[in-house]
């Protein structure tokens, strides 16, 4: 299976070296900065799970051929666009997609684009940044990987990828029902994110407050409800493991894109994340009113930026 990662930032730089470690056959498609700096320096990788530094083959967009079996797309759902465009010469006959972008709505671009037999499920649970030196840090142990079938064009696609990556080390899962799996992310990531972002703060600093716990429940009884109307009812397992993360009084948990707020990134993931999920509320008219206050802070602070940007 010949692999290409698209980008070698956090994630794609993290997963495309576990994939080497488990001796797959991977190719990073990079701009040309990041294409001299991995010639120059290699991919590095600093993780508790074990390090990696080697030289990686890359291409440029303007080399990309169709000679790949699966694509593994892990940018920012704001980037979706361009990075479609800079792989589609490489999406010709039976070649496969896998990605690892926030919330669902990204699906039905892909679907739209490149047809649902073509696209399959994944989930990672993982904290990961690129340094300003150009390694990837991996944060704690945890590495849950999980990936599945969205048709039965892709099952044998995605157990082949399953069969090389769980070679590597962490949690490595074909799910049956990846969908279900995506939804259960996607619940978990958008109640955390509509609260760590408006309060900007983290899961203990909220719970500490007076409302705080109230207001977290509500959250995630929105997003449950909005799952719930798309067919994609939550187990008592998966509630409780909801629970467990986002009613931690101990937590220091934050969502990534309440970091970025605080870091004044010039873009966030608010219509994936928050936006997309409100949209689904409202065509099943159900109520959201923590979403809504949520995607209305996440907005105004996206249009601040865009006019500091001008």
């Amino acid at each position: 299976m010949k692999i290409l990662i698209v980008g070698a930032g956090a994630m794609g730089g993290y997963y495309g070296a576990r994939l080497l470690q488990a001796g797959a056959d991977v190719t990073f498609l990079v701009r040309p900065q990041r294409a001299a700096l991995l010639a120059d320096r290699g991919l590095r990788v600093r993780s508790d799970l074990g390090n990696f530094d080697a030289p990686v083959a890359t291409v440029l967009r303007e080399h990309l051929q169709p000679v790949y079996d699966l694509i593994v797309l892990s940018c920012k759902s704001y980037d979706l666009d361009a990075a479609l465009d800079d792989i589609q010469p490489a999406m010709a006959g039976k070649t496969m997609m896998l990605p690892f972008l926030n919330g669902l709505g990204v699906y039905d671009q892909l679907d739209a684009r490149f047809g649902r037999d073509r696209v399959l499920g994944g989930v990672a649970y993982i904290a990961v940044m690129l340094e300003s030196d150009g390694a990837i840090r991996h944060f704690g142990s945890n590495d849950v990987v999980m990936i599945g079938a969205r048709s039965s064009a892709g099952v044998a696609c995605a157990e082949q990828f399953h069969a090389r990556i769980k070679q590597s080390p962490g949690t490595r899962t074909l799910a049956d029902n990846i969908t279900h799996a995506l939804w259960n992310k996607w619940v978990m990531l958008a109640s955390g994110a509509a609260m760590t972002c408006l309060m900007r703060g983290t899961v203990g600093d909220i719970l500490a407050t007076r409302d705080g716990a109230t207001l977290m429940q509500q959250a995630m009884a929105e997003c449950r409800a909005v799952a719930a109307a798309e067919g994609v009812e939550l187990t008592s397992d998966d509630v409780q493991r909801l629970e467990a993360r986002l009613l931690d009084r101990q937590s220091a948990w934050a969502a990534s894109m309440m970091r970025d707020i605080a870091q004044t990134a010039p873009r966030i993931e608010a219509d994936a994340i928050v936006g997309n999920l409100l949209a689904r509320a409202e065509q099943h008219h159900i109520e959201t009113p923590v979403l809504r206050i949520a995607h209305c802070h996440l907005q105004v602070y996206e249009r601040q930026q865009a006019k500091a940007a001008v």
